[in-house]
């Protein structure tokens, strides 16, 4: 078979060919591919020469190019585009891919020469992005089981291929659950309330399913809307109940005995390398290196946000009281009654500010704010091979009119695609014999699309959404370093966050928004009180949803501090793990955990307070913005150059100082959320 997977990518910047890639070309591909890569494993462990940095971390480092390419593009459109027949062969591949990690880690040949570069870390004359990969090398080394007795080796593989299957199965549960439903309205009284555009959207998507009337789902461009705006409550109850229930409803895609499984193994691997917790084996490397740290930090966000946010609720629950609610306040009335309130305080809703961030301005506005800050331009491709018509690609050039990367951008929902937003890469920046490889970005979005009479008008919630994702992006592709292991967002997984989260600050800057934010009938620029608005509000609730993301991660780190495995009723354990952050009645039937994809299927595993540690780091780096002024062009310089551009090649800790120039504060994040007053 002709496979356009092992053969070189003769296309614009090496992109991947998808136009000829069919699924039954991967497995056969990613077989080749190990055995290629397996070979060059052996070429460095049978090297006569001594083991030193070049012929052992550097080409470990180099190995497995086409595995890798491979790879990403299997598991990029698995989540991306996605259907049966490339689910099966996720699942086909997984083990092996796992079983050809295992082989590398448990390598002793490999690991001693690995170790005997680690031991002379010191005396070789290494550069500080030598160093931290030849830590993070024999890291993985350890943590890949590397220093395990031969028993114990075996039980590793059986465990770790396992996990591997298990996240994939998590993640298509999820999918599977989330496309399941569908709330199909035939009654035009049930849509009282609802926006005229999310009406027309339903209306089209019951048309493509060949249905009359109105259907909505749980994507989030037809939930969170219907949430927030259906005056019907048995309807926002029907939706949040569905929402809430996702693998948890005793079918074929309940993920409940899945996260017992994961919990599980991943105590015994952990136990098996030597930790006494899956959280004290993943975050050894992080910012927050302990999970008394991590806990510690936790507790003091929960401290400073319980009142602000018992206030919040107090607020929205007498609201309701006063507007019709009788009983007590669901989680289903939450967004309802709250943009109500909103909207009585402030004048301002999202059906007010759609009009003004049509998504080809907001496009625009952003890659214009990124020239502004780092001098980079944006130039559209239409000939690049696609993997769905709906992907837009654009290169990227520097000031100087240098390459650095191809762009993928995926805007609207689908069946084939997971929920969210995310930024992810199918080939990392890295320097080859003196040649630099470029990145291949994507970011990937579930943003409301345009209907037959309207634009795609994003809400503000997917407006900060875009700015996060394209913050990730810029991560990965201003990156200048020599190492693909470093580069990028190959950083700290509390780290990773920052550039993200603190371009999201733009969204609430007049500054910004004068320069761009026009009605996409009428033309007429967003009016200066609208802005001021927008600014106004942005602590509305903040304590609320403060505490609300730290029940997430009080959450992620009960289910990952066990030291033993635990044969459980996950609802209890997760209502005691977040009892203290939780404000309304219990739901029966509803489970968080059996849809937390970001710890089950992703990587935040022990890692989900890293939203809020970066929170911490971008409030505190953008409070410098506003100090010199957000568009001065020496604190972004220093910003590209010390955060952006370096990756995981230096100590997260030492680049955000040499950046902002003293240790980070949490007090302009207390400020910002309003849990604390200015001066």
């Amino acid at each position: 078979m002709d496979n356009p997977l092992l053969k070189p990518w003769e296309t614009p910047f090496g992109v991947p060919p998808f136009n000829l890639i069919e699924i039954p070309h991967y497995k056969p591909a990613v077989e080749k591919a190990i055995e290629s890569a397996s070979e060059e494993i052996l070429s460095i462990t049978d090297n006569p020469e001594e083991p030193d940095f070049e012929n052992t971390i550097a080409a470990l480092d180099r190995s497995g190019e086409l595995l890798g390419r491979i790879s990403s593009v299997l598991f990029n459109l698995n989540s991306a585009e996605t259907g049966k027949e490339l689910q099966a062969v996720a699942q086909e591949v997984s083990p092996l891919l796992t079983r050809f990690s295992n082989d590398i880690t448990l390598n002793e040949k490999l690991f001693g020469r690995i170790k005997a570069v680690y031991n002379n870390k010191e005396s070789a004359g290494l550069t500080t992005e030598q160093k931290i990969l030849t830590e993070r090398k024999y890291r993985n080394f350890i943590l890949g089981g590397a220093g395990l007795e031969e028993d114990k080796r075996r039980r590793f593989r059986e465990v770790s291929e396992e996990l591997a299957t298990l996240s994939l199965t998590f993640e298509e549960n999820v999918l599977d659950e989330t496309n399941s439903f569908e709330l199909h309205l035939t009654d035009p009284a049930d849509l009282a309330g609802l926006p005229e555009s999310l009406i027309e959207m339903a209306a089209v998507e019951a048309a493509g399913r060949e249905k009359t009337g109105w259907i909505f789902t749980l994507h989030f461009p037809s939930y969170m809307p219907f949430m927030q705006y259906s005056e019907r409550r048995e309807l926002r109850q029907k939706m949040a109940k569905a929402y809430s229930s996702r693998g948890f409803r005793g079918n074929k895609s309940d993920n409940s005995g899945n996260v017992l499984k994961i919990v599980n193994l991943r105590v015994e691997i952990a136990g098996i390398l030597g930790f006494s917790s899956f959280a004290e084996m993943i975050l050894g490397d992080r910012m927050a290196d302990t999970p008394m740290k991590v806990e510690n930090f936790l507790e003091e966000l929960f401290t400073a946000a319980k009142l602000a946010a018992a206030r919040d609720f107090d607020n929205v629950r007498k609201f309701a009281a006063g507007n019709g609610l009788t009983g007590p306040l669901h989680r289903w009335d939450w967004a309802y009654f709250s943009e109500k309130l909103k909207k009585k305080l402030y004048d301002i809703d999202d059906e007010i500010l759609k009009p003004y961030f049509s998504l080809e301005k907001v496009e625009k506005a952003i890659f214009n704010l990124a020239g502004t800050l780092f001098g980079i331009r944006f130039s559209e491709n239409r000939s690049i091979p696609l993997y769905h018509p709906d992907v837009k690609t654009y290169e990227v050039y520097d000031g100087n009119d240098t390459f650095l990367s191809m762009l993928y951008i995926d805007y609207h929902p689908r069946p084939g695609k997971n929920g969210g937003a995310w930024m992810t890469s199918y080939r990392d920046q890295k320097i080859i014999n003196g040649n630099e490889v470029r990145p291949i970005i994507s970011i990937v979005a579930n943003f409301t699309r345009p209907s037959e009479t309207r634009p795609a008008l994003l809400t503000f919630n997917e407006l900060t959404t875009f700015l996060h994702e394209f913050g990730h992006s810029l991560h990965g592709m201003l990156t200048k370093c020599t190492y693909e292991s470093l580069s990028g967002t190959n950083v700290a997984r509390d780290l990773v966050e920052l550039p993200s989260q603190f371009m999201e600050n733009y969204a609430f800057e007049k500054e910004w928004l004068d320069t761009w934010a026009t009605h996409w009938q009428t033309g007429e620029k967003i009016p200066a009180e609208i802005i001021g608005k927008i600014k106004e509000v942005a602590a509305f609730n903040e304590g609320y949803t403060s505490l609300r993301q730290l029940g997430f991660g009080f959450l992620d780190m009960a289910w990952h501090i066990i030291k033993k495995p635990v044969d459980t009723n996950i609802t209890e354990f997760e209502n005691s793990a977040m009892e203290k952050t939780e404000l309304f009645p219990k739901i029966e039937g509803t489970n968080m955990s059996t849809s937390f994809g970001h710890i089950f299927g992703g990587g935040y595993a022990a890692g989900y307070y890293g939203y809020k540690w970066a929170e911490v780091l971008d409030a505190d780096a953008f409070s410098y913005f506003t100090e010199k002024g957000i568009f001065n062009k020496e604190t972004a310089a220093s910003f590209r150059e010390n955060i952006l551009e370096k990756g995981g090649s230096e100590k997260p800790h030492d680049l955000y100082i040499r950046f902002r120039g003293k240790e980070p504060s949490i007090e302009a994040l207390l400020i910002r959320s309003g849990l604390k007053d200015e001066g």
